[in-house]
């Protein structure tokens, strides 16, 4: 089930961020993402948040407008459609997304790819794309 996120849900939603964060940017050093935790916390309470529930929070997209700000799925959960299910959710109230990604984030570009992403530039570090209606 998707729904907004409430305010109850917020410390699931940052442990899943975190984790994911930690296993998907190995190449980052841990205690950037540690020490990003309270900003993230405050930007994810004023951003558009959809969870995908199972009862508890397993996944969820965080939205600035039209800009993806991160796609998270508990790594219990991946591989089973549930981050397509929230990426086509909001694709239903958007004509136009976009997103950055690490270009050493290879299966989230492959991930937006397969879900009829373009990619728009990309420099060494960094991945800009985006989808439209």
């Amino acid at each position: 089930m998707i729904d907004q996120l409430s305010p109850h849900q917020l410390n699931q939603v940052m442990d899943i961020w975190l984790s994911s964060n930690l296993e998907a940017h190995s190449f980052i050093d841990p205690n950037y993402w540690k020490s990003q935790l309270p900003a993230v916390k405050d930007a994810i309470k004023a951003a558009e948040v959809y969870c995908f529930n199972d009862p508890d929070v397993i996944a969820f997209i965080g939205l600035d407008h039209n800009y993806i700000a991160g796609l998270f799925v508990d790594k219990n959960y991946r591989n089973q459609g549930i981050g397509k299910k929230l990426l086509d959710y909001v694709k239903t109230n958007h004509n136009h997304l976009h997103l950055h990604a690490y270009t050493k984030n290879q299966g989230a570009i492959n991930f937006y790819q397969r879900n009829g992403f373009s990619i728009i530039s990309q420099t060494d570090d960094e991945v800009r794309m985006e989808w439209r209606r």
